[in-house]
């Protein structure tokens, strides 16, 4: 009987150990179908806007439910830039038409965050007249002196679509949006057999010492560079370019331990911006060091080809 009992608890045992080796097996491939890519850059690069054009390619976009909620966040992108348009004038020593100066104050009497579903009549007739204003067109001119949203003259030339009472913000819209990231956004799409996982992290200063050492065993690092930023300066330290300070990063991400024998994929970034400014703020202003378009792309490239020699990872290194 007590042979009978020892066989039973072998079998339950072969039977535990086989499922074990069995879901070892499961996790082992899923492994090795999985791509887990951490997308890294400066704050204002991009890395957001990948994430979003990422579930519009490979998770059949956002549906209304999803569309609704970024109306709160596309209305105070649009206030916030105009508000930051109106206080930066008198530093630049812009005023605006008599007539726009109750429609100034409104704007300023505005909360940051918008929580309403339809933009106000008032708030859309408002920002309508004050973009039409000569000071404010000369202070977009000049907005690499103080901070403006990237999406601030796209947003204004919306404003008659965005203040319809039947509103829906578009693919576009969407995408030109912008959150502050703080901490850590997971996103999971399929192409094929594989699963990429997509991890996007605050690009500010105060965000990266958090998380630079939790991803080690990544398969690879997306650095996103802003090329449009060629003549802005940081939020955080308005001393500093966020070009120079985008090649500072890249610098301590090849050169960080953690990241030895990880591939790197150099995205040059915000291109149709950068096309955009060109005309109206020439290169080599704010550092003779990118005085051409063809230079921001030679020096990041070449910061990139020296840290992949030094660090013997040019075999797995692309720039885009």
């Amino acid at each position: 009987m007590g042979c009978v009992q020892s066989s039973g608890i072998d079998e339950e045992a072969k039977a535990r150990n086989d499922e074990i080796e069995n879901q070892l097996k499961r996790d082992r491939m899923m492994a090795k179908n999985e791509i887990k890519m951490l997308l890294l850059g400066a704050g204002e690069s991009g890395k957001s806007t990948v994430l979003k054009q990422m579930k519009l390619i490979h998770h059949g976009g956002y549906n209304d439910q999803e569309r609704e909620s970024y109306k709160e966040i596309i209305f105070s992108n649009t206030i916030q830039s105009m508000r930051a348009i109106l206080e930066a004038m008198p530093q630049l020593d812009l005023t605006l038409s008599p007539q726009n100066d109750a429609r100034r104050a409104a704007i300023l009497n505005l909360p940051l965050q918008l929580e309403v579903d339809v933009l106000p009549r008032d708030v859309a007739e408002a920002v309508r007249s004050l973009w039409k204003d000569p000071g404010v067109k000369e202070a977009v001119r000049r907005s690499r002196e103080f901070q403006l949203n990237d999406s601030a003259v796209y947003y204004f030339n919306a404003i008659d679509r965005m203040s319809a009472p039947n509103y829906m913000p578009t693919d576009q819209d969407i995408l030109r949006s912008r959150v502050k990231t703080t901490g850590i956004t997971e996103t999971t799409f399929k192409v094929g057999e594989l699963t990429y996982k997509l991890f996007d992290v605050g690009g500010q200063r105060s965000e990266r010492k958090k998380w630079i050492h939790c991803f080690e065993n990544v398969t690879a690092l997306v650095f996103l560079v802003s090329l449009s930023e060629y003549d802005q300066m940081l939020y955080e330290d308005e001393s500093v370019n966020r070009m120079q300070e985008a090649l500072t990063l890249f610098d301590s991400i090849c050169n960080s331990r953690w990241f030895v024998k990880t591939s790197i994929i150099l995205f040059l970034n915000k291109i149709d911006l950068f096309a955009e400014k060109l005309p109206r703020s020439p290169l080599g202003k704010p550092s003779p060091l990118f005085s051409s378009p063809t230079m921001v792309v030679d020096v990041f490239y070449i910061r990139f080809l020296s840290d992949a020699y030094r660090f013997n990872t040019l075999s797995h290194a692309a720039g885009y």
